[in-house]
């Protein structure tokens, strides 16, 4: 009989969710008929299972919690909620990845975590459908429908819907570039350029079209190829309302309304419209120059 792997493994026995024996028999003391004392003077006088009672009962309504910690004076009403608290502080790491390794602290974090390995994306946007790992990352998502970019970088003009796609950005002025190609030592400021950069390498493509099988490297370039299946030419020239599939062919085209050449010829100096023009300018200087030889 085949028995199926956990996802996880704990480093000690678990006995979060297990209520607290001690506590229990605290309970249950509590709850006990206390007896009453008197004193000298003949007045009643209170127990200290009751004052005990009393206090609990006074923390369990309060705002402030019962169990306090003594690193940063959080309070929780219940003490295992303390005692997974401090595990922030004593940085142990209980749940253990059986894929990778990489340990957490608490076990939530790790069956989010597990979602990288097998590929889950529960969170799913119901306005395009695109799904994410991570509820954090549908939510910065969501933004992008509204339309609002108010975050602005203060070193260029460029303006970010969310918080975290400027910090990212930021990076690049920075100019730090940590992430370095183990195939070829070029290096990036953002990890995902990194990555993207490694399938010219492994030679991998995984973003594939479903129409006709070819497949790309990267999902914007996917996205483009899908346009000659679609029909689609979302960018329009400003000048004479004609319609492009891709950003860069709009652009060249516009030059013939500004008359703008910015391609030129080391050679002889003469500017051309497009880059095409220029090779075959290139080639034609070459053959004349092979005939001259001759």
């Amino acid at each position: 009989m085949e028995i199926k792997e956990e996802p996880c493994r704990i480093k000690d026995e678990d006995t979060e969710e297990q209520i607290d024996p001690i506590e229990v028999n605290e309970d249950k003391h509590l709850f006990q008929k206390s007896h009453h004392f008197k004193s000298e003077d003949g007045n009643a006088v209170v127990s200290k299972t009751e004052e005990n009672f009393a206090q609990k009962q006074a923390g369990k309504s309060g705002v402030k919690g019962s169990f306090t910690c003594s690193e940063c004076g959080k309070s929780y009403m219940h003490k295992p909620d303390l005692k997974r608290h401090m595990r922030i502080h004593t940085g142990e790491n209980r749940f253990a990845c059986t894929q990778c390794g990489k340990s957490f602290i608490h076990k939530r974090n790790l069956n989010d975590h597990m979602r990288i390995h097998t590929g889950e994306k529960p969170f799913t946007c119901s306005q395009c459908g695109k799904s994410f790992t991570y509820k954090r990352n549908l939510n910065d998502h969501l933004h992008t429908h509204s339309g609002v970019r108010s975050f602005s970088c203060d070193q260029c003009d460029k303006t970010f819907v969310v918080a975290s796609g400027l910090k990212t950005h930021l990076k690049v002025h920075a100019g730090a570039k940590p992430h370095v190609c183990s195939f070829c030592g070029n290096s990036f400021s953002l990890l995902k350029n990194l990555q993207v950069h490694q399938r010219i390498h492994t030679g991998v493509r995984p973003h594939v079209c479903f129409d006709c099988g070819k497949s790309y490297s990267t999902s914007s370039n996917l996205k483009t190829h899908q346009r000659i299946h679609t029909g689609e030419k979302p960018y329009k020239c400003s000048h004479c309302g004609k319609s492009f599939s891709q950003s860069g062919v709009m652009k060249a085209h516009e030059r013939v309304h500004t008359g703008e050449k910015p391609h030129q010829c080391s050679t002889c100096g003469k500017s051309f419209t497009f880059s095409s023009n220029l090779l075959k300018h290139k080639k034609k200087l070459c053959c004349l120059s092979e005939r001259k030889h001759l």
